[in-house]
């Protein structure tokens, strides 16, 4: 396992070395021009394509996985997840492809695992939702789509800030690869661990200087790797209870659903209209007065970068207790609820400028 996370690391590294240091041969199609959009909190163009990296160095580590094991599942696992991940980075090098035709397509391979891995959910520790489930394969088949679709989506909501959603992803793996150890699944946890070394390789260019970003290339390969191993884990292991997984991620899901019923119910939008009202974005605003008003692009950045810690103690929040309770179902409720309150209620003190003192970072502008 560790010669796994090593190889996938030094091959992510390696390849992020090479884009950063040759970025001036493809930025003019790979970098992030748009430094006035709303969602936007970068200070110069910035290569997007930080998915290639986290891509190859995932194919690394499996390919190493699968030479341990004999099994070639892992390296169908990351075929399956090639339609997410060629969309996402489409868009990264068009600026073209919309947030549905992405969803549509990261359905698809969804899909695809359900057929071909057996990565499906049928179950939901509720009695009469399984015997549905159970019953009805197409029930099945749109809950695992809709589930793996949704959590690929919502990782790509959260990449904002250098650092953020890689670092949230890997609190989330090493979960996973944890309760995969627990149960001697040694395949699922040798993909968790060459996803989190990828991803590792990939901070390395990201955080906190922002010399590459994931892109949605990167974002939705990593989300969708999250979800297709959360249901194989739940699939394969009748002990792993289903809550488990959705704890885990309960963050940047959370986050996209009460992103939707706030520009629905509350703004009156389209649920797809961006705005800057996203938690990690009311953090930055409010919260990071790190060299506010400062032109100095060190400055930004360093701002940008001080954003994340406060997200990943957030996202702690629901990892931890998941990975200890991630045999007990009700306990897993419980602690979904109060992620849920604590959430809105943090999100009402920083809209209504209620926040304490001790949360706020300052420093003088100079």
């Amino acid at each position: 396992m560790l010669q796994i996370l090593l190889i996938s690391t030094f091959c992510s590294l390696l390849v992020g070395m090479f884009l950063v240091h040759f970025s001036y041969l493809h930025e003019r199609f790979s970098a992030d021009h748009d430094l006035g959009g709303v969602q936007k909190f970068h200070v110069k163009p910035v290569p997007r394509i930080g998915g290639v990296p986290l891509g190859i160095g995932l194919c690394a580590g499996c390919g190493c996985l699968v030479w341990q094991l004999g099994d070639l599942r892992p390296l169908l696992l990351v075929v399956v997840a090639l339609p997410a991940f060629g969309v996402g980075l489409l868009e990264d090098v068009t600026k073209k492809v919309g947030p549905l035709p992405r969803l549509m397509v990261t359905f698809i391979a969804a899909a695809l695992g359900y057929f071909l891995l057996g990565a499906e959910l049928q179950r939901l520790d509720i009695p009469v939702l399984d015997s549905l489930l159970s019953k009805f394969w197409v029930l099945s088949l749109l809950l695992t789509v809709v589930a793996v679709g949704g959590v690929a989506h919502a990782v790509n909501i959260i990449d904002g800030y250098n650092g953020l959603s890689g670092m949230v992803a890997i609190f989330i793996l090493l979960a996973v690869a944890y309760v995969a150890f627990k149960v001697q699944d040694v395949a699922l946890m040798g993909v968790c661990l060459a996803m989190v070394g990828a991803i590792a390789g990939f901070l390395f260019w990201n955080f906190p200087r922002g010399l590459m970003f994931a892109g949605d290339g990167g974002a939705y390969l990593v989300g969708f790797m999250i979800a297709e191993v959360s249901v194989l884990l739940v699939a394969r292991h009748p002990q792993v209870s289903p809550w488990f997984p959705l704890l885990c991620v309960l963050y940047p899901v959370f986050e996209t659903l009460f992103s939707i019923y706030r520009r629905k119910f509350l703004q009156g939008r389209r649920v797809g209209y961006p705005d800057a009202l996203h938690l990690h974005q009311l953090v930055y605003m409010r919260l990071v007065r790190w060299m506010v008003g400062s032109k100095d692009a060190d400055h930004k950045t360093m701002r940008n970068s001080l954003t994340s810690p406060y997200l990943w103690a957030l996202s702690s929040v629901s990892v931890v207790p998941a990975m200890l309770f991630w045999q007990h179902t009700g306990i897993l409720m419980i602690f979904c609820a109060l992620f849920a309150a604590s959430y809105i209620y943090l999100y009402r003190m920083i809209i209504r400028f209620r926040t304490p003192r001790w949360l706020v970072l300052r420093r003088g502008c100079r």
